[in-house]
């Protein structure tokens, strides 16, 4: 019974900063960090942690949501969100965290987890903290949270984002924590769905709207590629990317998109690049974890 949780942080610059926090993800026996995936443009980093559950494990105690607690507190410690920039959109110092179930697990095991993290985060932190997916009683998704609190909306010039949500008050009531943000921190949205696989795709232009228009067509929403979220982003001097949330990579998966890309950038006149994943695939990490799961124990 595996369980998987990613972390997404808006740092990748302050170098001491990820330090604190990856030690921070070490204090708790069994957890294990299986990929880091950071981004200087995007200024923003991507942790994956498993833990393996005990067999009928279906207490909310358990030292994943407790290294993913750890690693939270120290961002927010390390980290001031009026000071950041980068040309990713973010909702605070910890924008995004979700819990997946691996191998045997239910998605049940994992809401669970989520929500408990939530409180702990909500109360003990005093963060706004907002659920999606399964660990949310009516099932709201992440795209929708993120939308009313205006996460695909540049706040700075050109394609930046600078620091986190514009106004103190929230336009959505948070599911823990208070209803008034701290600007230095922001907001923190967790939650448990199946997995999700995310795919990047360079397009060397200054044309922004074919590239938004593009990430438009590609999106399920916008009559695209089924189970596929997409937006446009900067990404370096005359480059942007299609980045892309795959909901459900078995309907559409990394080369769907590839393919889809090309020829809507081809119809353009545009240029782009071979994409790539932000994460190891489902399989590639269930393997690592027991790989060195079972090489400690040899050792």
């Amino acid at each position: 019974m595996l369980v998987c949780c990613k972390l997404h942080i808006s740092e990748s610059r302050n170098k001491a900063a990820l330090e604190s926090i990856e030690a921070a993800s070490k204090i708790m026996h069994g957890v294990r960090m299986i990929n880091k995936f950071e981004d200087e443009t995007y200024n923003r980093v991507g942790y994956t942690l498993v833990f393996q559950l005990p067999p009928n494990s279906f207490s909310d105690v358990c030292p994943l949501k407790d290294a993913a607690f750890a690693m939270v507190k120290s961002a927010l410690e390390a980290i001031d969100l009026n000071t950041h920039s980068g040309t990713h959109p973010r909702l605070g110092v910890v924008d995004h965290i979700c819990f997946h179930p691996l191998t045997d697990t239910s998605l049940e095991q994992t809401a669970k987890l989520a929500r408990s993290l939530a409180a702990d985060i909500g109360t003990k932190l005093g963060v706004p903290t907002f659920l999606f997916g399964a660990a949310h009683d009516k099932g709201r998704t992440l795209d929708s949270i993120r939308r009313e609190l205006g996460y695909f909306r540049p706040n700075a010039d050109g394609h930046t984002w600078f620091g986190g949500p514009n106004s103190q008050y929230l336009p959505l009531r948070p599911d823990e924590g208070p209803s008034h943000v701290d600007p230095s921190k922001g907001v923190v949205v967790i939650g448990s769905t199946r997995w999700v696989g995310y795919y990047n795709v360079p397009i060397f232009t200054t044309n922004i709207s074919a590239v938004r228009k593009i990430a438009t067509l590609i999106s399920e929403r916008g009559g695209g590629l089924p189970s596929v979220q997409a937006v446009a982003l900067a990404h370096g001097e005359g480059a942007f990317e299609i980045a892309c949330n795959l909901l459900e990579p078995d309907k559409a998966g990394g080369d769907q998109v590839q393919i889809e890309v090309e020829r809507l950038a081809q119809e353009e006149g545009m240029v782009i690049g071979k994409g790539y994943f932000t994460d190891l695939s489902l399989d590639k990490i269930i393997n690592t974890f027991l790989e060195s799961r079972d090489s400690s124990i040899d050792h």
